[in-house]
């Protein structure tokens, strides 16, 4: 019953066109991965507890508070962050409004609707992070959810320029589709191993003189190690997968795709080492969170593109036909 007068309340609103939907899909894209570079920015400025409560900044205030203990820069790097949530919950909104008044397929509304769901638990991880004090786990966790939002997002802008009325097409064979799924299961390894790097490296989120951030006690270089080996791993997988494509005919969309990913992944494996190189430098921390995003959603992107609708078109009249 609330869905139906949520449908008849939608159905006031002027009725989007494609583009519009694709535009806002796009948003919500960029809005998902910008909060991650956000939030690489608030770690990596120590302001993770600019706002040393949640949901409010300070006890009794959804603000910040000019207090000695918490420098100015710091409540205004978090509080921007948390602000930046609004802009997230308003392209999910717009998306859900958009493809619903669409009256777009099922398939594409659920992954309209994962848009706030997602946002909602992000905010509750958002907030368990902060409440435990900024423990590594909690941090990994956050940036975790943002690429599997990331993900999401890519897919559901996919989705959205695919015809509801649209048949099934297939763009490459079974073997090669699941080894883009694999692809993407190492990309989740690549990132897991990445967080962990930062969960005992330099850049914890915090300098309280009253406090040590909890850190995760192993070899930093061991998980270094690890993280770089495990996107080898990656990048072999794609190097496979493009001669793949490339033997059984790719399609321009594909093509483009790939080429994309490739150029992305490569370019973030070189961030990486100039990172480690250079003692891990604040700047290069967040291009390298943008980096992910940016991998997560060019992975995407080819996944679903091996796998899309296309239009059903009328056949052309044979002309002897006509003729008899």
């Amino acid at each position: 019953m609330l869905y139906r007068a949520f449908l008849r309340l939608v159905d006031k609103l002027p009725l989007p066109s494609l583009r519009a939907q694709r535009l806002i899909a796009l948003a919500v894209v960029l809005s998902q991965a910008g909060i991650s570079v956000t939030g690489a920015v608030v770690r990596v400025t120590a302001s993770g507890l600019g706002c040393p409560t949640w949901p409010q900044c300070f006890p009794g205030s959804f603000t910040p508070v000019a207090v000695s203990e918490v420098p100015a820069i710091h409540q205004a790097v978090e509080f921007s962050n948390r602000l930046l949530t609004f802009l997230v919950t308003l392209c999910a909104a717009a998306i859900v409004l958009a493809v619903t008044r669409a009256r777009r397929r099922r398939e594409v509304l659920v992954y309209a609707w994962l848009m706030p769901g997602g946002t909602v638990v992000q905010a509750i991880i958002g907030g368990i992070t902060v409440r435990t004090g900024l423990l590594w786990w909690t941090v990994a966790t956050h940036l975790l959810a943002s690429m599997v939002m990331v993900w999401l997002a890519m897919v559901l802008y996919a989705k959205i320029g695919e015809p509801d009325d649209g048949i099934e097409a297939v763009r490459a064979p079974a073997p090669l589709r699941w080894l883009t799924a694999l692809a993407g299961v190492a990309l989740s390894a690549v990132l897991v191993a990445g967080t962990l790097v930062t969960a005992a490296g330099p850049h914890a989120g915090d300098k309280s003189i009253e406090r040590q951030v909890e850190r995760l006690q192993v070899e930093i270089v061991t998980l270094v190690h690890l993280h770089s080996q495990l996107l080898v791993g990656y990048l072999a997988l794609l190097v496979g997968l493009t001669f793949g494509l490339f033997a059984v005919g790719i399609a321009p969309a594909v093509r483009t795709r790939l080429f994309v990913l490739l150029a992305v992944v490569c370019s973030q494996a070189l961030v990486g080492v100039v990172q480690y190189f250079t003692d891990v430098p604040a700047a290069l921390v967040v291009v390298h969170v943008g980096g992910a995003a940016a991998c997560t959603a060019a992975t995407a992107a080819l996944w679903a593109s091996l796998r899309t609708r296309e239009r059903v078109t009328a056949p052309k009249p044979d002309p002897a036909t006509q003729a008899a």
